[in-house]
């Protein structure tokens, strides 16, 4: 298909296709139906999209009535999805659910990404495992550069700030694991049990915090689908 050339064909799929079918245009409806709605916020859930070409994916959801725009005072803008665009959830997550039950643990695990890893996360975390106050996590992957090596979780009051400088908190815990491993743990394939007994994984700090690792960290969407492959 050429990009937005269309298939000239009556079929629905066909039609549909036109719009969705175009490189990046499902994981924007991926960010936009887990909740983001400015375009710096769609832009850390795909990282390696350049901000031109998610800017003209946008505006040809919005052409075709699947996203909404409103302009805000101060010149934001902010984004979300129509009630077409919302209809297609159970489309854009059962690619996701065919994926995680079809796709070797291999091939699912070649494209590591510690931002997309980390803005999923934050996102996601189950922060009534976590304390009341303010609290500071730490990830570490020695493995990686200095720039994506070090990553903090800021929670306080419900709410889960995400940072790759230091926020100047003291930490109360400190996760260091192979980019791999956090990523397995994340999507289902693994454990934290697992992944620390393995060696790949560990944590130091505040015990209360540590013992809780697997049930705060919230996992993936698609990590309860059950895996038909190994």
């Amino acid at each position: 298909m050429q990009e937005r050339g269309g298939y000239g064909q009556f079929c629905p799929v066909s039609m549909a296709s036109e719009i969705l079918c175009s490189r990046w245009t499902t994981l924007v409806l991926r960010e936009l139906l887990c909740g983001s709605t400015r375009f710096n916020d769609l832009r850390r859930g795909v990282p390696k999209m350049s901000p031109t070409l998610l800017s003209k994916r946008l505006k040809e959801l919005e052409k075709a009535g699947v996203i909404t725009v409103r302009r805000l005072s101060g010149g934001a803008t902010e984004y979300s999805l129509s009630q077409s665009g919302e209809e297609l959830r159970p489309l854009i997550m059962g690619l996701g659910n065919w994926a995680q039950r079809w796709m070797e643990s291999r091939l699912s695990l070649k494209n590591l990404d510690p931002s997309l890893l980390m803005w999923d996360m934050h996102r996601n975390l189950d922060v009534s495992h976590l304390p009341m106050q303010r609290c500071t996590i730490q990830f570490l992957y020695p493995e990686l550069s200095a720039g994506q090596k070090r990553w903090w979780l800021v929670i306080e009051n419900g709410r889960v700030d995400l940072c790759n400088f230091d926020p100047g908190h003291e930490l109360d815990l400190v996760i260091r694991s192979s980019l791999r491993a956090m990523t397995a743990i994340w999507m289902g394939l693994t454990t934290v049990r697992e992944e620390t007994n393995g060696g790949e994984l560990d944590v130091e700090g505040d015990p209360a915090i540590a013992r809780n690792v697997q049930a705060w960290l919230g996992l993936s969407k698609f990590a309860p689908v059950e895996r038909m492959v190994g």
